[in-house]
């Protein structure tokens, strides 16, 4: 993590995203601005987060370590989101583990000086029941997803949200748990991306070769996390 001194590139976040119109006080002038280069941690549970992150560029995915120890790959967040907002309206709820899947830039509200502020700002509240609203409404949407389409169709659209400078390298057991197929069905698709030459095997990890037929694949999934 990096504090990022550039007032100018701060302004153009908040701008882009409507960020100070969430807060009821001058939250351009509290907000800090780090950078999270990619394969970064972000969060570590069962660490709590320090800050209240607003993601504003970049994509980043989260997991949970299970009872067993296995990790289990559970979301994926695109811009703009916020991460630690359970942690900040629920001190008792769970804390999962957020890394970067590329840099990921993020506005930062320190939790232990705004808390209180932010727990009484009506401004804010609603913005935030909304969010969790519109994040409920696409976990749905993603569950219905899981039955209606092929798994050549999601995983299409999975390898262009996680591949990072066309580079798709996630751990083949997590991606075969978070579709809920078996281990062989996955690599079954995966080799046969190869064989039609959407991608390439290149030691762990694998290439994107053609980023536009895997979008014409999954054109009818949603993939866009928010």
């Amino acid at each position: 993590m990096r504090l990022i001194k550039n007032d100018d590139l701060k302004r153009q976040f908040i701008a882009k995203w409507g960020y100070d119109q969430q807060f009821s006080f001058d939250v351009a002038q509290a907000a800090r601005l780090y950078l999270f280069p990619a394969k970064s941690t972000i969060v570590q549970a069962p660490d709590r987060p320090h800050d209240l992150l607003y993601l504003v560029k970049g994509k980043t995915k989260l997991y949970d370590t299970l009872a067993n120890g296995k990790v289990a790959l559970i979301d994926f967040f695109t811009p703009p989101c916020f991460i630690g907002e359970m942690e900040l309206l629920d001190p008792q709820s769970p804390s999962f583990t957020v890394q970067a899947i590329e840099d990921c830039w993020c506005l930062a509200l320190p939790m232990a000086t705004y808390r209180e502020q932010l727990l009484q700002d009506t401004t804010f509240l609603r913005c935030v029941c909304q969010y969790l609203g519109r994040k409920n409404t696409r976990n749905i949407k993603t569950f219905s997803q899981n039955q209606a389409f092929t798994l050549s169709q999601r995983l299409a659209g999975f390898i262009l949200l996680t591949a990072n400078n066309m580079i798709y390298e996630e751990k083949h057991t997590q991606v075969a748990q978070y579709f809920g197929v078996s281990y062989h069905h996955l690599l079954y698709v995966l080799a046969d991306f190869v064989k039609q030459g959407y991608l390439e095997k290149a030691g762990h990890h694998y290439r994107v070769r053609q980023p536009e037929a895997l979008a014409r694949l999954a054109h009818e999934v949603e993939w866009r996390k928010t």
